[in-house]
């Protein structure tokens, strides 16, 4: 992930891009950034975390996180993307109930009397899901007691400009001009 940071403060813009990597790393985020723009006014104050994404957040289906197959009228799931183990196992539980599901080890699951066909279609995240974490992650990234928040999205790219005061025209017109240099 590409971070650049435009700030007042020196030592500060430093700082903040260290804490600000860190956190999206910490919360598994950061594989997903291209790259990162933080323009940073404390004294103001004024805040823009803008993101240009690896890749559209999209749907992610069992079929896309494991290996099934079926056999004698059960279905087979082998996980192969441990992020979505949990996920996996909730959402087969919530279709099929846990009667019928067996959990055989941490990333084998059978499920008795189904479709293959079904099970490989289950939606474990969703687009949107994937980008509320993206926005939720750039939230806890922000200094503390920022209350007023504009966030904007398009494609790949997400912005969230924030500031303890009112928000005023100028605040919008900066991040609709940051959102847009970074391909928004």
């Amino acid at each position: 992930m590409e971070t650049v940071i435009e700030g007042t403060e020196e030592f500060g813009n430093d700082a903040y891009k260290a804490l600000f990597e860190g956190i999206m790393s910490d919360i598994g985020k950061a594989v997903h950034v291209e790259k990162a723009r933080l323009v940073l006014r404390p004294e103001v104050p004024f805040f823009v975390f803008s993101l240009l994404l690896k890749a559209e957040p999209e749907s992610k289906r069992i079929s896309d996180v494991a290996s099934v197959r079926g056999e004698d009228g059960n279905v087979f799931v082998t996980i192969s993307d441990e992020r979505y183990a949990p996920e996996v196992l909730s959402r087969l539980w919530a279709r099929y109930s846990r009667e019928r599901v067996e959990q055989q080890t941490r990333f084998d699951i059978a499920v008795r009397a189904a479709s293959v066909a079904e099970v490989e279609e289950t939606v474990v995240s969703s687009g949107e899901e994937a980008l509320r974490e993206i926005v939720g992650a750039l939230w806890r990234s922000m200094p503390e007691g920022i209350k007023a928040r504009h966030n904007m999205g398009s494609g790949r790219v997400v912005t969230i400009m924030a500031t303890e005061e009112n928000v005023q025209p100028w605040m919008k017109e900066e991040a609709a001009a940051v959102h847009a240099s970074m391909g928004g």
